[in-house]
């Protein structure tokens, strides 16, 4: 019944915005080609752990001992120990224009044995982009939200995760990624949800306020906006062309089933062609039991025993079936969402039992969507 709640909530909600429908800012429905995120790795070490690290992990000594040596220092492995160091990928998004100098914030995860990173400090770390060129370096003392606890028999308890943690501002880029955007002579703005009205629509509203010929749709995705020749007037004229507002198309009718939750979301424009539909079960129960009849002692005159009888056991299986009066209901032609709410509400079904009806409509060619299963 949780799940036909949400159901019930998400179609309320579907029905609502169908009503209130309000034009969206372009800068909410594309993305412009080439002004994108770049994600960034490294490798490194995590030092001043409290006994929580990697202890005789291979890879931790063989990188504390490359470190150490950095500095003059020639030590073996064996005199190292790796309790209060991990081992530690780091991972960091380099937003567009960032410029050098500039801090970005990075995530340290650790790779070994390490139980905790609470009190940490990472050593110097390049991070790299998918070139292998060093983009930024990392540096600073780890903020864990997590926390684990051991005891003595050897139990163990953690909240959230203890071998995850962040260093705000912990990264200072190096190298800026050269995005097109000054020297581009066209802008390409690409939907987030492709259809070829709306990128008509688009079209049509950039040219309106920009005059004719300055936009025009490459397909269901893509608009190509010409920019201004002069490189001053380019950011003006994104401001200008991000904040127009655009009234999108009525998407395709859906109907989505998340078959582990067992939500399903009815999308408002889905249409129903005249169909009957019958909603009922059949229910069986069966019940098995055991009759016990205790032996008997026969006894003579003497008060001898000369007969004996073993306990007898009968099974009793008593088996009982019943069908619920099926709850029928018509769907005219052109019914619309509010009416296949109204009447699924009306006879109480679950959300297992939704999906058999919207299943079984789609295979008599009653329901107009495509229905999705995730």
């Amino acid at each position: 019944m949780e799940h036909f709640k949400k159901f019930i909530l998400f179609n309320f909600l579907i029905l609502f915005t169908a009503n209130t429908v309000m034009a969206d800012r372009l800068k909410d429905m594309v993305s412009f080609a080439g002004i994108r995120t770049n994600q960034l790795m490294g490798y490194g070490i995590v030092v001043g752990l409290d006994g929580t690290g990697d202890s005789s992990l291979g890879v931790t000594l063989q990188s504390m001992q490359s470190t150490i040596s950095q500095f003059g220092m020639n030590i073996d492995t064996g005199s190292l120990s790796g309790k209060n160091a991990a081992a530690v990928m780091i991972t960091a998004d380099l937003d567009p224009f960032v410029k050098v100098g500039q801090k970005i914030g990075i995530t340290v995860s650790s790779m070994g044995k390490a139980k905790s990173l609470r009190g940490g400090t990472l050593l110097m770390t390049p991070l790299k982009g998918a070139d292998g060129k060093t983009y930024a370096i990392a540096q600073g003392n780890l903020a864990v939200g997590g926390f684990g606890v051991e005891g003595a028999d050897g139990s163990s308890m953690s909240v959230n995760i203890p071998t995850v943690g962040t260093i705000s501002n912990g990264a200072t880029v190096e190298r800026m990624v050269e995005a097109p955007f000054i020297n581009s002579n066209n802008f390409v703005m690409n939907l987030h949800q492709g259809d070829f009205t709306t990128a008509n629509r688009i079209t049509e509203e950039i040219n309106k306020v920009f005059g004719p010929d300055v936009a025009k749709a490459l397909d269901h995705t893509s608009v190509s906006v010409r920019a201004p020749k002069d490189p001053s007037q380019k950011v003006s004229f994104m401001s200008l062309l991000e904040n127009i507002e655009v009234d999108p198309a009525s998407p395709i009718a859906k109907v989505v089933v998340n078959a582990r939750t067992g939500t399903i979301v009815i999308g408002g424009d889905v249409r129903v062609t005249p169909a009957a539909v019958s909603h009922g079960s059949l229910t069986v129960k069966v019940n098995e039991d055991t009759n016990t009849t205790p032996g008997q002692t026969l006894y003579d005159d003497a008060g001898n025993i000369t007969t004996t009888t073993a306990a007898n056991e009968e099974k009793d299986t008593e088996i009982e079936a019943g069908a619920e009066t099926a709850s029928a209901f018509v769907f005219d032609a052109g019914t619309s969402l509010a009416d296949v709410v109204d009447a699924i509400n009306a006879i109480g079904t679950t959300s297992a039992d939704l999906v058999a009806i919207l299943e079984a409509l789609r295979a008599a060619g009653a329901l107009r969507a495509q229905m999705i299963i995730i």
